[in-house]
């Protein structure tokens, strides 16, 4: 069964005592600055540490989550991406994703192949399991499982680059590639 939610009625739902809402920064309260989107945080904040951070969660597209939104209200692919946010400054790692595509718009996927050619270009391995067309013409490398799916796949029909792809016959992967 789902949790029961209601509101305080002590707080109206503010999360703090009124003694600790008198207290501002800039003229916001505590309330105020968790009710803050990212980009209205990012023109809010100017501490380097901070804008940093709120900058790599814009980046990433999150940019209209509240800074006290509960994550419990975050859908797989937002969670995914509060994940990379916290990764776009790290360099050498090993990345290993799943259909990082599911669920997203495809306006957002542009925006994915960026993320993930920033954390190539900081020096980090990227290996991504993807069937979207626009992820695979991306690649560097591609490993073409098949020559179809469940059992009648898991063989290694093709392994090179997007460009030596368009000349594979056993892929029929390939015939999309080119489209």
């Amino acid at each position: 069964m789902e949790g029961i939610r209601t509101t305080c009625e002590t707080c109206e739902g503010r999360r703090f005592k009124d003694e600790v809402l008198e207290y501002t920064w800039q003229g916001k309260s505590i309330t105020d600055v968790l009710d803050m989107t990212i980009r209205e945080a990012l023109d809010f904040f100017d501490k380097q540490e901070i804008r940093e951070r709120l900058q790599a969660m814009d980046d990433v597209g999150l940019h209209y989550l509240t800074l006290g939104q509960p994550l419990s209200t975050l859908s797989g692919g937002e969670c995914q991406r509060v994940k990379l946010a916290g990764e776009l400054h790290k360099q050498g790692n090993l990345y290993v994703m799943d259909e990082p595509t599911t669920g997203l718009h495809l306006s957002d996927v542009g925006h994915l192949l960026a993320i993930l050619n920033r954390l190539v270009d900081n020096g980090s391995t990227v290996i991504v399991i993807e069937h979207h067309l626009e992820i695979i013409r991306q690649a560097d490398w591609i490993i073409d499982l098949g020559p179809e799916g469940g059992s009648r796949g898991g063989q290694v029909v093709f392994e090179g680059t997007p460009r030596q792809m368009l000349d594979a016959a056993n892929s029929i992967t390939a015939r999309y590639v080119g489209a």
